[in-house]
């Protein structure tokens, strides 16, 4: 199974401040979407916490906490107490691939053992309070590329980026 980390990141690699997206970009979040759609996807409590308490639809969402969170309710979703524990119930969804949609300690914890990354690099330096980790480009390779201006639905210009494990 294949571990691969997805991110909007900034230029400064800022994802967000207060838990929330530092902005609006409805390209990448069709982008995310399509992407993930009926994989499993990984992600901490306050990434579960800024979907206001509900799994993303169409997928199958692990929340990796220390604390033990109410998930009752709520298809799709289970609790993992570990990173390796989140690996363990990804891979008895039988998937080749298994998403890592943060936060930044989630994405630090998963960056070891990954394969690949998706970024949606915005083309901008921004105030940020949580940060995706710089990629090392000695131990990965930038295989994909595709650039798109800032337009009416788009106040910043972006990139969308595929890292693979060098």
């Amino acid at each position: 199974m294949n571990i691969s980390l997805i991110v909007a990141a900034s230029e400064n690699n800022a994802i967000g401040k207060n838990n929330e997206l530092l902005w609006r970009l409805p390209n990448d979040m069709k982008f995310f979407k399509n992407t993930t759609w009926a994989m499993p996807v990984i992600m901490g409590r306050k990434t579960f916490d800024s979907l206001a308490g509900e799994p993303l639809p169409g997928r199958y969402n692990i929340v990796v906490t220390r604390n033990h969170i109410d998930l009752a309710g709520c298809l799709n979703a289970e609790l993992s107490f570990s990173p390796e524990e989140a690996l363990l119930k990804a891979k008895e969804k039988d998937c080749k691939e298994v998403f890592i949609a943060g936060g930044q300690q989630i994405y630090n914890a998963f960056l070891p053992v990954a394969t690949k990354i998706y970024i949606t690099r915005v083309h901008a330096v921004l105030d940020g309070d949580a940060f995706f980790p710089a990629i090392d480009t000695t131990k990965w390779k930038k295989v994909y590329q595709l650039d798109f201006a800032a337009d009416e639905k788009h106040a910043y210009p972006y990139s969308f980026q595929t890292w693979v494990k060098a």
